[in-house]
C-alpha cells in the first residue's frame, strides 16, 4: 500500500499520541518537590558544606564578593558526591562560545588507582579551570587556527546542574571561556562584566537617595516563542534540516487569518510534550510559569519568571535545548528559527529587563510615596536616555540573518528603536520637560510643584504590541530579540548603556547636591535635561505604519534594516569607548565579535543560497516537468480521440511559463552563488544582501507559483498545509 507524506504523518501522530481514554495516566507532578532537584544550589550547598565554606560561597553568589580559592576543594568534593549520588559518571565545563550555542567536553570522575581499580575524584582545580580546544571556535582573529589553548573558568554565581539521559547522566558546570592570552571568547564573560558595571553605578545612585544596598543586579524574564511540527515533515524538508526555515513554500488557503489558534485549546500531543518539558525545566530550577498557543498555527510560547540576568541567560539556553530534546520523544521537532514559514508570524524572544537590589527592591517599579517615585523617575529616565543614545547598539544586539525576516514584518517591532511609556508616564515626562509636573492624567495632583510621581499603578497605560522597547509597569520589554538567539549580548548591551546613563546622571546629581540644592529639585533638573536630550525616542503610536517611518527619520532615529547595515556601526568610536570605559569588552574583543558576526551572516545566507538552488533544481523542476509532460500527453490523447482539451492546454501553457520563469531566476541565482562578491568577509556579506537574497526571492516566487499549480502527488516537499495543521 502506498502512502503520501500526509498519510505517514497521521501514522506518526497515532504512534506518538499520549495515553488517553482510561489508559494509565502519569500522576501529576509535585512541583515543589521536584523543583531544583537536579541543581547544586545554595540550599544543597548549605546541607553539605562546612559553615565557613558555605558563608564564603554564599557571599560570592549573593553579594558579588571575590571567590576564595581556598574553598574550591571543599566545594568540589561536595559537588562530586552530590552528582555521583544522582548517577553522574562525568562532568563538563558548560560554556557559551560565540556561535551563540552551548559547548561541552565530558571528563570522567573515574581515575585508575595503583591496585588496578578506579576511584571517583574531582578536585578544586578541576572545578575552577578547564582547558578545551580554543582553535575550532569562532574568535574573530583573537586566536590563530594553530593556537589551540583556551580556558574555561567556573562561574559560581550560576549553579551546576545534572543532565540526564536514559543511559546515564553528567554534571554540567557553567563556566566562562577565554583564550590563553586572556581575551573573552564567549558570551558569559562580557555579561558578567556588564552586571558589575550596572551594580557599581546603580548602587552609587541609590546612595544619593539614601539607600544602602550591597548588590544591585539586572533581572530578566524572557518569553520564548517556538513552532512544533511533525518530525516526518522535518526530515522531508532539506531546507528545514539545514537552515531551520523553509526556503520554498507558499501560504496555505488558511493560515492565521481567523485568529483561532492564539490562546486556543492546546492539542493533546503538544500539551503532553509541554508538560514533560516543564517537568524537566522545573528539575533544573528554571521557574517557567506560562504556556499558551501563539498567533500562528503550530506556534507556542513558554515563559519563566524573573531571575538574575546571568542565571536567566543560562536558563534560556537550557530551555531551548530541553524544548528540542523533549519534542523528539513525541514525534515532533521544535523549530526555533525566527521565520520558519513565510507569510505567517515568526518567533521572537521578548526580553523583560529590570533592576533589583539584594533585598528585592525593583528600581523600575513606581513606589508608594514621593521619595520612592523620585527614585523610580531617575532610573526610568536613565533607561530612556540609554535607548536614545545607543539605538544602534540595541539594534545590533538583535541582529542576525534569521531575525532580519521578523523585524518590521508586521508581527514584530521594526528595526527602528523607540520607547513606549504609556499615556500617564508620557504625560508626566512632557510636564517635566517644560517645567514641574503638577498633575497626572490618572492620579490627580503630583505634589506642590515638585517633579515627582504620584501613587502610580503598575498598568498606568495600555500596552503597545508594536513597540520594540516598552515600559510595562515595572520593567522594560525589549521585543526585538529573535527566538533562536542567546540573550547574553542583548543584556550585556542593556546593562552597559544603562550603566553609562546612570553614571552621567549621578555625576550631575552629585554636583547639584554639592551646590546645596534639595534632592527633589536636583533630581528634577537632571531628569529634565535627560528627557530634553532623549525626547525623540519616545513614541506611543503604531510602529508598523509608514507615517511612523517617515516621522522617525525626521526625528533622527536610525533605521538599520539589515544585519549588515547594523554591524557596520558596531565599531563606531562611541561604541568602542563605552565598552572599554566600563570594562565590558576591550577594543580587540569587540572587533573580534564584529568579525565573527559578519562571517556568520555571510555563511548562513551562502548556505541558504546554495540550498535554494539545489531544491529548485532537484525537487521543483523535476516535479514541474513531470506534470507538464502529463498535461502534454493528455493533450496528445485528446487530439486522437477528438475530445476538447482547451482547459488542459491553458494549464499547460501556465506551467510552461512558470517553468521558464523558474529557470531564468535559477540561472541568476547560480551566477550569484558563483560570485561571492569580493575577498573580505564584509564584501561577501554585502553581496548576500544586495544580490543573493533578491535572487533567492525570485526563485522562491517562481517555485511557489508552481507549487500552487502542480499535481500534489508529484510535489515531494511537504507543504505549509501539511506542516502547520497536523498536530
Amino acid at each position: 500500500m502506498s502512502h503520501t507524506h500526509s498519510d505517514y504523518s497521521l501514522l506518526a501522530v497515532k504512534k506518538h499520541r499520549p495515553a488517553m481514554n482510561g489508559a494509565a495516566v502519569t500522576p501529576p507532578m509535585d512541583i515543589e518537590k521536584i523543583f531544583g532537584e537536579n541543581v547544586f544550589d545554595l540550599e544543597e550547598m548549605k546541607s553539605r558544606l562546612p559553615k565557613d565554606a558555605y558563608n564564603s560561597i554564599r557571599a560570592t553568589i549573593r553579594q558579588g564578593r571575590l571567590l576564595d580559592p581556598k574553598i574550591a576543594d571543599t566545594v568540589a568534593m561536595a559537588m562530586k558526591e552530590w552528582a555521583v549520588e544522582r548517577g553522574a559518571t562525568h562532568y563538563t565545563h558548560w560554556f557559551q562560545p560565540l556561535t551563540g550555542n552551548t559547548a561541552e567536553k565530558h571528563d570522567s570522575f573515574i581515575t585508575p588507582n595503583r591496585g588496578g581499580g578506579a576511584i571517583a575524584q574531582f578536585s578544586g582545580k578541576e572545578l575552577i579551570q578547564g582547558e578545551p580546544d580554543a582553535s575550532s571556535f569562532p574568535s574573530g582573529g583573537l586566536r590563530a587556527t594553530f593556537e589551540a589553548r583556551g580556558y574555561t573558568a567556573w562561574d559560581p554565581t550560576s549553579p551546576a546542574f545534572i543532565i540526564e539521559n536514559d543511559n546515564g547522566s553528567y554534571l554540567a558546570i557553567p563556566t566562562a571561556f577565554a583564550s590563553w592570552s586572556g581575551e573573552a571568547l564567549d558570551h558569559k564573560t562580557p555579561l558578567l562584566r556588564s552586571m558589575n558595571a550596572i551594580h557599581e553605578q546603580a548602587s552609587r545612585a541609590l546612595a544619593l537617595f539614601g539607600v544602602e544596598e550591597a548588590q544591585v543586579v539586572s533581572t530578566v524574564g524572557c518569553e520564548q516563542e517556538y513552532f512544533l511540527i511533525d518530525e516526518e515533515f522535518f526530515y522531508r524538508r532539506p531546507d528545514l534540516m539545514a537552515t531551520g526555515r523553509t526556503l520554498l513554500g507558499t501560504k496555505p488557503p488558511r493560515g492565521q487569518e481567523l485568529d483561532d489558534h492564539y490562546f486556543g485549546s492546546i492539542p493533546d500531543r503538544v500539551l503532553a510534550c509541554m508538560l514533560e518539558t516543564e517537568k524537566e525545566l522545573y528539575r533544573l530550577g528554571i521557574p517557567v510559569k506560562t504556556r499558551h498557543n501563539e498567533v500562528a498555527p503550530s506556534q507556542y510560547e513558554i515563559a519563566p519568571i524573573f531571575e538574575n540576568t546571568n542565571v536567566a541567560a543560562d536558563h534560556q539556553q537550557l530551555m531551548m535545548i530541553t524544548l528540542q530534546r523533549v519534542a523528539r520523544k513525541y514525534g515532533l521537532v521544535c523549530l526555533l528559527h525566527e521565520k520558519p514559514f513565510r507569510g505567517v508570524n515568526g518567533s521572537g524572544k521578548h526580553n523583560n529587563w529590570s533592576l533589583a537590589t539584594e533585598s528585592g527592591m525593583n528600581l523600575l517599579e513606581p513606589g508608594d510615596n514621593p521619595h520612592d517615585n523620585l527614585q523610580f523617575l531617575f532610573f526610568c529616565t536613565a533607561v530612556i536616555k540609554a535607548a536614545w543614545r545607543h539605538q544602534d547598539l540595541l539594534r545590533i544586539s538583535v541582529a542576525s540573518a534569521a531575525n532580519d525576516h521578523r523585524l518590521g514584518a508586521n508581527e514584530a517591532p521594526p528595526a527602528i528603536i523607540s520607547v513606549f511609556l504609556g499615556d500617564q508616564l508620557e504625560d508626566v515626562f512632557e510636564q517635566i520637560e517644560t517645567g514641574d509636573a503638577t498633575s497626572s492624567k490618572q492620579a490627580g495632583l503630583l505634589g506642590l510643584g515638585a517633579p515627582v510621581l504620584p501613587d502610580l499603578s503598575r498598568h498606568a497605560g495600555d500596552r503597545n504590541r508594536t513597540s520594540p522597547f516598552a515600559f510595562t509597569g515595572n520593567k522594560f520589554e525589549f521585543r526585538a530579540p529573535g527566538s533562536s538567539q542567546t540573550i547574553s549580548f542583548v543584556n550585556t548591551v542593556l546593562n552597559t548603556i544603562v550603566a553609562e546613563s546612570v553614571d552621567e546622571m549621578s555625576t550631575e546629581l552629585e554636583a547639584l547636591l554639592a551646590d546645596g540644592k534639595s534632592l527633589e529639585r536636583a533630581v528634577g533638573e537632571v531628569v529634565r535635561g535627560a528627557i530634553k536630550e532623549s525626547r525623540n525616542v519616545i513614541f506611543g503610536g503604531d510602529n508598523y505604519s509608514e507615517k511612523w517611518h517617515a516621522e522617525a527619520e525626521r526625528r533622527g532615529l536610525l533605521n538599520l534594516k539589515t544585519t549588515v547595515d547594523a554591524l557596520e556601526r558596531l565599531l563606531d568610536a562611541k561604541n568602542i569607548a563605552i565598552f572599554e570605559k566600563y570594562n565590558v569588552l576591550s577594543e580587540s574583543e569587540l572587533r573580534s565579535r564584529e568579525e565573527v558576526w559578519v562571517e556568520q551572516y555571510f555563511l548562513r545566507i551562502n548556505i541558504e543560497g546554495e540550498l535554494t538552488e539545489t531544491l529548485a533544481r532537484t525537487y521543483v523542476m523535476p516535479a514541474a516537468t513531470r506534470y507538464l509532460r502529463s498535461l502534454l500527453d493528455t493533450i496528445k490523447d485528446s487530439d486522437v480521440t477528438g475530445i476538447s482539451s482547451k482547459g488542459v492546454r491553458t494549464v499547460a501553457e501556465h506551467v510552461a511559463t512558470y517553468i521558464d520563469e523558474l529557470q531564468e531566476a535559477l540561472r541568476e541565482l547560480i551566477d550569484q552563488n558563483k560570485n561571492l562578491g569580493g575577498n573580505t568577509v564584509h564584501e561577501k556579506a554585502r553581496h548576500m544582501v544586495d544580490n543573493i537574497i533578491p535572487a533567492m526571492d525570485a526563485v522562491r516566487h517562481a517555485a511557489d507559483r508552481l507549487e500552487r499549480t502542480v499535481d500534489h502527488d508529484l510535489w515531494r516537499l511537504p507543504t505549509y498545509r501539511d506542516m502547520l495543521f497536523v498536530k
